[in-house]
């Protein structure tokens, strides 16, 4: 029995010990694990398509003295991020590169921009990183091959990916035509192919485009008014290049992912702002489906890996400690009783004062058997003519002693 005993302590202690310690994980798998996840990734790798049909200004005419505007041309727009240098626990750089073409035109002559951002964010915020926070961050644009890229101060808004745990409020939303930072705002909420998004919008313009970049030439251009299209004369008239943009992105709240892009743009040149004279584009651009088809899955992922670690296994590890912490005290509390049961009945009886029989030896009845198991009971004198002792006074009485060795007085 106490060996049983002792072995019911172990398991019981064991038992107490595991779900304690399953207990203490599943409050530490949420609070130090999210922290990691809640992190962009460093092997980043997006590739994006919009697609759209809208008026073109057909360049090659232009340089040839003809404002030709080209009407419902194929226009496909891909960028492709990947992570750069320097890039760490806490950082990382994104290079963006980002085409628009025609499809109407083959080669080159179809591309119609062709840009490279590289930008260091912040991994959780998806914030730009200053050069106070980071001496080694990377803020640039490049429009041109041949020339070095542009050093760009004023970066503070999001690009390429929102924050995990998406607010409903606006962000700042860094564009880069214009090279300046907007307000997007949120919307309301939505679903895109069946998940729950949440929508926002950014609308932006007029900006003039050669106070943006004043080192591209084409922004600002000195042409013959014929050229323009608005006069027969040469006489030159300068216009400039002005850009508005309706931007819309749906975005998973969860992660941050940008399910769905689109972009409405109307670029023009003008001599005034609000008076739009030639096209150079007037186009949608929404996502391709299967590029929200991709977006969706790496958002659907992030969503099982947060979950798992911030509510599923935490949940199972909470019931299988509080089990076994259970199940611990009841083993441990049954074996207590266990071992009081057998100190009751097994132990040794306690000492003290053996039975004596009171009353002479002629007045008991015949000698029981006081061998076996039983529980007998002591004869008591019955002789109503026995003399009892006087139990009143103060003095000690004493019990009188039958004399086994005399037989007893016959009458």
């Amino acid at each position: 029995m106490a060996e049983r005993s002792s072995s019911g302590r172990i398991l019981a202690m064991i038992l107490v010990g595991l779900g304690a310690f399953l207990l203490v994980i599943a409050i530490l798998v949420p609070t130090y694990t999210l922290g990691k996840l809640q992190k962009t990734p460093l092997d980043l790798e997006v590739t994006t398509v919009a697609e759209g049909t809208g008026d073109i200004l057909n360049s090659r005419q232009l340089l040839s003295g003809n404002a030709q505007v080209d009407r419902d041309v194929p226009i496909v727009a891909q960028r492709f991020v990947t992570v750069e240098d320097p890039s760490d626990s806490e950082i990382m750089t994104l290079q963006a590169g980002q085409t628009v073409r025609r499809l109407d035109m083959q080669g080159d002559t179809g591309l119609v921009s062709a840009i490279v951002d590289r930008v260091t964010i912040d991994r959780e915020t998806s914030m730009p990183v200053s050069t106070d926070e980071n001496a080694d961050r990377v803020s640039t644009i490049q429009v041109n091959a041949d020339q070095p890229p542009v050093e760009v101060e004023n970066r503070a808004g999001l690009q390429y990916k929102f924050p995990f745990d998406v607010q409903q409020t606006s962000y700042p939303y860094y564009d880069i035509n214009a090279r300046e930072n907007f307000p997007l705002d949120f919307v309301g909420e939505e679903e895109v192919n069946g998940m729950k998004v949440y929508h926002f919008r950014q609308d932006i313009g007029p900006i003039d485009m050669s106070k943006a970049d004043p080192e591209v030439p084409t922004y600002k251009l000195s042409l013959p008014a014929s050229t323009w299209g608005v006069g027969e004369g040469d006489e030159p008239v300068t216009m400039t290049r002005w850009y508005n943009n309706v931007r819309d992105l749906w975005v998973d709240p969860v992660t941050g992912v940008v399910v769905k892009g689109q972009e409405a743009q109307d670029q023009y040149y003008a001599r005034e702002a609000d008076k739009p004279e030639v096209t150079v584009l007037d186009v949608t651009l929404p996502f391709d489906e299967e590029t929200i088809e991709y977006q969706i899955g790496q958002a659907k992922d992030g969503q099982d890996t947060i979950s798992l670690f911030g509510r599923t296994l935490p949940i199972i590890l909470g019931i299988l400690g509080a089990i076994l912490l259970i199940a611990g005290f009841v083993l441990g509390l049954r074996g207590g009783g266990n071992r009081r049961a057998a100190t009751a009945t097994d132990g040794p009886s306690p000492a003290g004062p053996a039975t004596t029989t009171v009353g002479a030896a002629h007045s008991a009845g015949p000698q029981h058997d006081y061998t076996d198991d039983r529980t007998e009971v002591i004869p008591r004198q019955t002789d109503p003519n026995a003399q009892q002792p006087d139990w009143t006074t103060d003095q000690t009485q004493e019990i009188p002693r039958t004399d086994l060795r005399k037989p007893p007085n016959q009458e």
